[in-house]
């Protein structure tokens, strides 16, 4: 069965792309075949630090077909969503009745949902739970970039709601120090890359492989619903 894992929160600033960067770079280090879809047309953050990625202008609404044209030739399509696209996604997959498409195509569809401390984001969690309900799975990725406090999602009816009903599974993103994410941007270099470049000390290229080496366990722990099944 094929995949189609779109990152998507309507809410800004919650590590969309973080996580996006560094799972295209999980997928590269464990060697397994995707396509890597970018929609933001202000920062194109993953196209820039995965130079192969595709882009899809959300503005053009035909251009959203081309999320399924990759499916059909790939077995894994991952999608970086630009932030306040929510309801594009709900009046598209209504377009075009996405349930029919996915089993035509053999296809199951997840959505990572990045969360961080603010009531917003878990906002949008639910606003996604009521909409697709049992149609998709579910991994929210718990983001402590900027606090490591959740306690809005854990006391959040969504959280039980996708434990107790709909099968979602969490996955922590910890906080990496704010000079390494700089110094990544600084030289559109993923983590991987950087571990090996002359511009990260030995003990920064330590702390980002610390880091990257948690995240990979993390995403591992849930590749049931990340990658194509077997």
């Amino acid at each position: 069965m094929k995949r189609l894992n779109l990152i998507l929160n309507g809410k800004g600033g919650v590590g969309k792309s973080f996580f996006a960067v560094n799972f295209v770079q999980f997928l590269k280090d464990r060697g397994i075949a995707h396509v890597a879809i970018d929609s933001d047309n202000e920062n194109s953050t993953l196209k820039r630090f995965h130079p192969e990625a595709q882009f899809l202008d959300l503005d053009n609404r035909r251009h959203l077909d081309g999320i399924f044209e990759s499916l059909e030739k790939a077995n894994l399509v991952v999608m970086d969503c630009r932030a306040a696209s929510t309801d594009l996604f709900i009046d598209y997959f209504a377009e075009i009745d996405l349930a029919p498409v996915l089993s035509a195509l053999d296809a199951a569809l997840t959505l990572v949902i990045p969360v961080n401390h603010e009531s917003d984001s878990v906002d949008q969690v639910q606003r996604l739970a009521d909409q697709f309900g049992k149609k998709c799975s579910y991994v929210v990725v718990r983001n402590a970039a900027h606090s490591d406090s959740f306690a809005m999602f854990e006391s959040s009816e969504v959280r039980a709601q996708l434990k107790d009903e709909l099968g979602g599974r969490e996955i922590a993103m910890s906080r990496l120090q704010d000079w390494l994410v700089e110094a990544l941007s600084g030289e559109n270099l993923t983590i991987t890359s950087a571990t090996k470049h002359p511009a990260f000390s030995l003990l920064d290229r330590q702390r980002l492989q610390t880091w990257q080496r948690k995240l990979y366990t993390e995403i591992e722990s849930v590749t049931d619903l990340l990658l194509p099944a077997k």
